[in-house]
């Protein structure tokens, strides 16, 4: 899947409007049609942000779900949703995030989800802004990472975490087949706990995974992966190393892998030569973890640095993770700078702009 050079992209996340997260508080006091009203107007609002912020490539900001993953449990039975977390006091870690247990065969009669919402965005988007040029992408986690909120349970065949994620693959494959059924021309499998976890488990058998849940798509849309150090509450879970996944995650079976950069200074910047030399790779230039907005000199200066180690028609650029974490105002703004410090190199180099 070709792309254009020095590519700007995001992750999949994109905050809530104060009034969004307002209202998912007091969802009790909304109708159906109520929260579809509200549903349709944060992806219009996301999709207005992104696009004035002139990236080649946008989502829906994820406006519907109630969080990276989180949501997708709400389609998959077989499981009992836990509403209370495990700790509610403290500094905010992981242990704050609920865990479900399963009760009986996982099933999703209905699908994840995912194509509803990219429905909804290919709507609005030709409705508001025919002709915009501007590619769609949608994003799902993949098996793996999707797993990790689910209580394995041995009596039901679930005995650990790997095989937990060999009964979610065939759902999450499924919602990739519908995705490119519905016209959806990139797909992000999202895997951060791969990232995280590579420095302990089997990295061969990360690559084996993902490469089952996508090889039905592949070829038919661009396939993306995301690769990440852990972002809830702005806080990451695991080593952030790149090393301990390389060199097997060379042979996912992908179009463009992301990696985080911007939070780690980026370190293992080198690694990126690796890659592009056998996908296109998204670099994290924009650190969401970080109040301080990048300014456009400084992500061109990232792309600079970027360029010694793999050609421009191979880079993509985007924020190290999904910007649901970050304040708007903050996220607009980082967007912006990161999309005109990309053109001061585009145009440094010549290069045409667009998707």
């Amino acid at each position: 899947m070709e792309s254009c050079p020095l590519r700007t992209s995001v992750i999949g996340s994109y905050p809530f409007p104060g009034w969004l997260e307002l209202a998912s508080q007091n969802l009790a006091a909304f109708g159906p049609d109520d929260l579809a009203e509200l549903q349709r107007d944060a992806v219009v609002v996301a999709v207005q942000d992104q696009l004035e912020a002139g990236l080649d490539v946008i989502t829906d900001g994820e406006q519907t779900r109630l969080d990276f993953n989180l949501s997708f449990y709400g389609y998959i039975e077989g499981i009992e949703l836990e509403s209370a977390s495990p700790r509610r006091f403290g500094p905010p870690a992981h242990d704050q995030r609920g865990r479900h247990a399963i009760t009986g065969e996982l099933r999703a009669p209905r699908g994840l989800g995912a194509v509803e919402e990219f429905q909804r965005l290919q709507k609005l988007v030709k409705a508001s802004h025919p002709g915009s040029g501007t590619t769609l992408k949608a994003s799902v986690p993949g098996p793996y990472t999707l797993s990790g909120r689910l209580v394995p349970n041995a009596e039901l065949g679930y005995a650990d975490r790997w095989a937990v994620a060999e009964a979610v693959l065939p759902l999450v494959r499924l919602e990739l087949e519908r995705l490119v059924a519905a016209g959806c021309p990139e797909i992000s499998v999202d895997e951060p706990s791969m990232s995280c976890y590579a420095y302990r488990e089997d990295t061969r058998r990360f690559v084996d995974l993902f490469n089952r849940t996508v090889e039905s798509v592949r070829g038919r849309a661009r396939v993306c992966t995301h690769l990440c150090f852990g972002n809830y509450k702005a806080r990451a879970v695991g080593p952030r190393q790149l090393a301990p996944m390389f060199p097997a995650f060379l042979d996912f079976h992908c179009d463009e892998m992301h990696v985080e950069m911007a939070s780690r200074e980026f370190a293992e910047l080198e690694l990126i030569q690796q890659i592009a030399s056998r996908c296109d790779v998204a670099v994290g230039v924009v650190d969401v973890k970080s109040y301080y907005v990048e300014t456009p000199e400084d992500i061109a200066s990232r792309v600079r640095r970027c360029l010694e180690f793999a050609p421009a028609n191979r880079l993509v650029f985007a924020p190290d993770c999904g910007l649901s974490q970050t304040a708007r105002w903050a996220a607009r703004r980082k967007l912006t700078n990161m999309v005109a410090g990309t053109a001061l190199v585009r145009k440094e180099l010549g290069l045409r702009t667009g998707a």
